[in-house]
């Protein structure tokens, strides 16, 4: 299987980003859009290939693979089959960050992934923290729980700091909560494309550490790892990856529960190939997700959260019955 991996992993991503950008609302003959990539051909027809569906489907890429890269690593290195940045709060904590900085007029593209970032860097220590005060840690059934709860008080926080907001800009919001990569341009797609090569570069630089910490603790000190400050690094890039999509595109659950684990049962044990491939799988996923949220309902968008959450639930409660 792992022989047969990569290139039907890579196979099935061209072939999602190729049917990403033929299909949609306007149908377009794949001779028309060839000519539009160029720069040729009808005004419209490259106006709708190059301003609006090729920047979605690059934004859908990059999402994938940031979430994709964060659930592996998170995974790995806190030893829990079901971590993933919006079980843990991660994501929730990224709004809310998000969301105060948009409150303070200060949303440049540079400037919101940093906000998102401190919202899930605070989200992640306060999950992890009132597991260790539960004494369990590495219970997944306990980690999950303070993950909920922090989740759940992010979504507070965010009602509160949208009370006084415009009709507009509540409905706005919510709709970026859900998730969504309607809105792409090229400047969300290279500010994103920034933070999740070196939030990936980072995760795989570190990839023996999370190897040994997958391990356990103890067993990592043994092996010459600092094991508390190789987790807190690990945990901190991944959020950083996290917050950088919810900047982007808001609220997208379940792929970094998700693709890990498709990649282990391919045989991936290792984290360096793990990760790379949980960001190509990962990028699948969210690239074919933005398509049925496309055509599902047409001439509507489906919220692109949902549709992921759609895959992500049940295979959530397959893996839970596994920890009952």
């Amino acid at each position: 299987m792992r022989r047969f991996f990569w290139p039907l992993a890579i196979l099935a991503l061209v072939v999602l980003v190729v049917a990403g950008v033929v299909w949609g609302a306007v149908p377009l003959s794949a001779r028309a859009i060839a000519a539009a990539v160029m720069g040729h051909g009808d005004p419209n027809t490259v106006a709708i290939v190059r301003a609006l569906r090729l920047p979605r489907v690059a934004l859908a890429v990059l999402v994938g693979a940031a979430l994709g890269m964060s659930g592996g690593a998170l995974q790995g290195s806190l030893r829990n089959a079901l971590a993933e940045p919006y079980l843990l709060g991660v994501s929730g904590g990224a709004a809310v960050g998000a969301v105060v900085v948009v409150s303070l007029g200060l949303a440049s593209p540079f400037v919101l992934p940093l906000g998102a970032f401190a919202g899930a860097a605070l989200a992640i220590v306060a999950a992890i923290g009132a597991a260790r005060a539960a004494g369990g840690r590495a219970d997944p059934r306990v980690l999950l729980m303070a993950g909920v709860v922090i989740g759940a008080f992010a979504n507070a926080a965010i009602m509160v700091l949208l009370a006084d907001a415009p009709a507009d800009t509540v409905r706005g919001a919510l709709w970026w909560m859900m998730g969504s990569v309607a809105g792409a341009d090229w400047t969300q797609v290279r500010w994103l494309a920034l933070y999740t090569a070196v939030g990936g570069a980072a995760l795989l630089a570190m990839g023996r550490d999370i190897d040994l910490l997958a391990l356990g603790e103890e067993s990592a000190a043994g092996l010459g790892v600092d094991a508390e400050r190789a987790g807190r690094t690990v945990y901190l890039v991944s959020s950083l990856l996290a917050a950088a999509t919810v900047a982007a595109a808001g609220l997208v659950g379940f792929v970094g529960l998700v693709v890990p684990h498709m990649v282990r049962a391919a045989g991936l044990r290792r984290h360096r190939p793990l990760l790379v491939g949980s960001a190509v799988l990962g990028a699948a996923l969210v690239v074919s997700a933005d398509l049925v949220a496309r055509v599902a309902h047409p001439p509507a968008d489906l919220p692109l959260g949902a549709v992921t959450a759609l895959v992500g639930v049940p295979f959530f409660l397959i893996q839970l019955r596994r920890f009952a």
